[in-house]
């Protein structure tokens, strides 16, 4: 029986059993791709992230959700990164630091604030944003329970990438965001013929003081129904505001996942100017809650 460590950290959060969970798996390079599929689909998980060895780079890391591998996701990055130096798989002196993480489609840039040896605060650069295929509200709107007066005018409703294409939905209340459900049938036929992985709706407010926006993010099975917390799509979601004028800073406290009991935020940041966006920065914390090993034939 081969055994493989791993490591299950919640992301975008200080608190256990908040933000968004995310499975660890060591030594990935031990894995074929069908068998990390296998494991993903187990973990029953957003997303589980596999460990392996860098062509480039400081660190490795492949991810998969139950159903498929996802090139860039935010939470697995985060917990990526903790679990390594919790581990002490990684070690840096104390400070701020730049690791170099490779995914699939080649790495990125992390900084890491390192206390006591402890990752305290870990940011990641996403990929320059492509602005892609937009959509009309009343093909959109009816797939979420909502009607076409429920999402915002001043912006199109639009497929966004930062490495990992998102269909962006900027509804005009939080009110309205609530009722937001899932349409199935009709959402798989719209997912099929377009451009992106998944959908971020989204509203300008948060449900505290501290955050400025405030999202829901959905799948279908075998995938979550609904994800606690999405770093990519944040990232999307902040150079898709910054683009179109519906948030004029350039800094801002993203949340999401209070409405599932698993309440998460970010820190983000643009950089660029509205028409050339180089770059957005999604940073967060995340917390160790439980270590294991995984038991395979062999």
């Amino acid at each position: 029986m081969a055994t493989y460590p791993f490591v299950q950290v919640d992301a975008f959060t200080k608190t256990p059993f908040s933000g968004n969970p995310c499975a660890v798996v060591f030594d990935g390079d031990r894995l074929s791709d069908e068998q990390r599929q296998h494991i993903a689909f187990e973990m029953n998980l957003a997303e589980t992230a596999f460990i392996v060895t860098p062509t480039q780079g400081d660190v490795g890391a492949r991810y998969f959700t139950p159903a498929e591998e996802i090139p860039l996701a935010g939470h697995p990055t985060i917990a990526v990164i903790h679990a390594l130096f919790a581990t002490g798989r990684l070690r840096r002196p104390d400070g701020l630091h730049v690791i170099s993480l490779e995914l699939r489609d080649g790495p990125i840039r992390i900084e890491v604030r390192v206390e006591q040896g402890a990752a305290t605060e870990i940011v990641m650069s996403q990929r320059k944003p492509e602005f892609l295929r937009t959509y009309g509200a009343a093909e959109v709107a009816p797939i979420f329970g909502l009607a076409p007066e429920d999402l915002r005018q001043d912006a199109p409703i639009q497929t966004v990438s930062t490495g990992t294409p998102q269909l962006f939905v900027p509804v005009k209340s939080i009110q309205a965001l609530r009722t937001a459900v899932v349409d199935v049938a009709a959402y798989r036929e719209l997912r099929v013929q377009g451009d992106f992985f998944s959908p971020h709706l989204f509203v300008t407010e948060g449900v505290t003081s501290d955050g400025s926006t405030f999202a829901r993010h959905f799948g279908v099975p075998p995938d979550i129904a609904e994800d606690p917390f999405t770093g990519s799509a944040t990232g999307g979601m902040a150079a898709y505001c910054y683009r179109y004028g519906l948030i004029a800073v350039t800094r801002f406290t993203a949340q999401q996942g209070h409405w599932l009991g698993r309440p998460g935020s970010a820190s983000v940041e643009v950089v660029g100017t509205k028409m050339d966006i180089e770059t957005v920065k999604v940073g967060g914390n995340a917390v160790l809650v439980l270590r294991g090993e995984i038991l395979l034939p062999g």
